[in-house]
C-alpha cells in the first residue's frame, strides 16, 4: 500500500520495527469539507508512480498487485487471532487486516463484530452470563455479549473460536487456544515480521461501526489516532492503512493523521453515517465519477465488495465488469476487491466445483479474472491461494 522503492524497504522494516516496538503499549457535507492536508505533497495523481508489490498506498494505480490477508488468513485458522496473522505472512500476504472494536476501557482489539458471542467461548464462562443483552447496531437489534461491555483484562480471559465452523470444520480444532489481540500487538506482530523477512508487512485496520461507537462515548478515531502517533506511525508513508465503511469518521481521520485511507463499498445500501445525516447519497453514488472525483480528495483506495467491480447475472456468473476500476484510476484512486474465499458458496458461478457450498473451488482462476480487470489489490481469507493467483499474472 506504498509508493516506496523496494530499494527503501528493509531500511523502512528496521525503521518501522525500532519505532513499534520502542513505544509504549459526518455530516451530509463531510465530502466537501475534508480538507486535503496535503495528501499529495510532491505525488502527483494518476498511472505511472512507483509501486512496490504488495504496499498500496499512494494514487493512483500500483504497478503490482497486493494480496490482503482478510482477518488474518482466516480459511485456515480462526480469523482475527495472532496465529491467522503468523500464518498469512507465511503464505505470502503483504498486508493483514484487523478489523477494530474497542473495549469498556477505551483499548482497540480485532474482532469482526463488537458483538462476540460467535467468534469467543464467551457464552462459556458464567461469569459473564448476565452480560448478554441485546443492543442496536447500525439500525439492526442484535443480541450477544459486547466488546464495550468488557475490560481488555475481561476479554483476555476468553478464547476465539472458528467463526463459520459449519463451512470451515478443519479451523475448529484451534478453537479455545487463542487469544482477542490489540491493534498494538498485532501491529508489534507486523513489525517484528518485517524485521525477520526483510519485507515490509503493512496493516490495514478497518474501524468498524464508529457511528455506533461515538454515540456511547467510545470513539475509534482518537485511541487509534494516539497510539498511530505514539509509534511515529501517522505519517503519509506509513505501512499503517485505515478503512471504513463510513465516510465521515475518514473526513476526520484525514484531518488528523497522514495515512493512506480506503473506503469500503458495498454492493447496496450506504454509509450508516449518512443514514443517520439523512444523506440520501449511496454507495452505488459514491462510485460513480462525481463521487470518485470528491472522495479523492482525502482517500486514497476505494475498497470495493466484487460485485461493484464485477456483477453476476441471475444464476452466479460474471458479467462485464464495470467501469468503476478505469474511474478511480483515472482520479489517481487505487482500487482494491473483497471478498475472495475459496469455497463454492463464495465464488461466481464460474469457478464453482461440483454442488456442494462448502468445498473448494477455483479460487485463482477467480482471483485471476480479477486481477485482469485492472484492480491494484485484493482481500483474501486464503492468501496462499490469492498469492498464487497474484504471482502467476505478474510473470505473464
Amino acid at each position: 500500500m506504498k509508493t516506496l522503492r523496494q530499494t527503501v524497504l528493509v531500511g523502512v522494516a528496521a525503521l518501522l520495527t525500532g519505532a513499534m516496538l520502542a513505544a509504549t503499549a459526518p455530516t451530509a457535507s463531510a465530502l466537501e469539507t475534508a480538507r486535503d492536508h496535503g495528501r499529495d505533497s510532491g505525488h502527483p495523481k494518476g498511472h505511472g508512480k512507483d509501486h512496490d508489490r504488495g504496499h498500496p498506498k499512494g494514487k493512483g494505480h500500483a504497478s503490482e498487485p497486493y494480496v490482503i490477508a482478510h482477518r488474518g488468513a482466516s480459511g485456515y485458522r480462526p480469523e482475527h487471532t495472532l496465529a491467522a496473522y503468523r500464518l498469512a505472512i507465511r503464505q505470502g500476504a503483504d498486508v493483514i487486516e484487523p478489523d477494530l472494536v474497542i473495549t469498556r476501557d477505551g483499548v482497540l482489539v480485532a474482532r469482526h463484530e463488537n458483538e462476540i458471542g460467535g467468534t469467543t467461548d464467551v457464552a462459556d464462562h458464567p461469569e459473564f452470563a448476565d452480560r448478554r443483552t441485546t443492543k442496536t447496531i447500525d439500525g439492526r437489534a442484535i443480541s450477544g455479549w459486547f466488546t464495550e461491555d468488557f475490560t481488555l483484562a475481561e476479554l483476555k480471559t476468553l478464547r476465539a473460536k472458528e467463526r463459520l465452523p459449519q463451512v470451515r470444520p478443519a479451523n475448529t480444532v484451534y478453537d479455545g487456544r487463542y487469544e482477542v489481540p490489540t491493534l498494538a500487538e498485532v501491529i508489534d506482530l507486523a513489525a517484528r515480521a518485517s524485521r525477520r523477512t526483510g519485507r515490509t508487512i503493512e496493516v490495514v485496520p478497518e474501524t468498524k461501526h464508529p457511528t455506533y461507537f461515538a454515540s456511547i462515548g467510545l470513539d475509534l478515531s482518537d485511541p487509534l489516532v494516539r497510539l498511530l502517533r505514539q509509534r511515529n506511525l501517522d505519517g503519509r508513508r506509513s505501512p499503517v492503512t485505515i478503512q471504513s465503511f463510513e465516510v465521515g469518521n475518514l473526513a476526520d481521520l484525514s484531518r488528523r493523521v497522514r495515512n493512506p485511507l480506503a473506503l469500503n463499498v458495498s454492493a447496496s445500501g450506504q454509509p450508516y453515517d449518512y443514514t443517520v445525516a439523512g444523506n440520501p447519497t449511496t454507495y452505488a453514488d459514491l462510485v460513480k465519477p462525481a463521487g470518485l472525483k470528491k472522495l479523492s480528495r482525502f482517500i486514497d483506495i476505494v475498497s470495493a465488495e466484487k460485485n461493484v467491480l464485477i456483477p453476476r447475472d441471475a444464476n452466479g456468473y460474471l458479467t462485464e465488469p464495470t467501469d468503476v476500476i478505469d474511474d478511480a484510476h483515472r482520479f489517481g484512486l487505487e482500487v482494491v476487491s473483497w471478498t475472495f474465499r475459496a469455497e463454492n458458496q463464495f465464488l461466481a458461478a464460474d469457478f464453482r466445483i461440483g454442488t456442494d457450498p462448502n468445498a473448494i473451488g477455483d479460487l485463482e482462476g477467480e482471483v485471476t479474472t480479477f486481477l485482469r480487470a485492472g484492480i491494484d489489490g485484493l482481500f483474501s481469507d486464503h492468501p496462499d491461494i490469492a498469492v498464487a493467483a497474484r504471482d502467476s499474472v505478474v510473470a505473464r
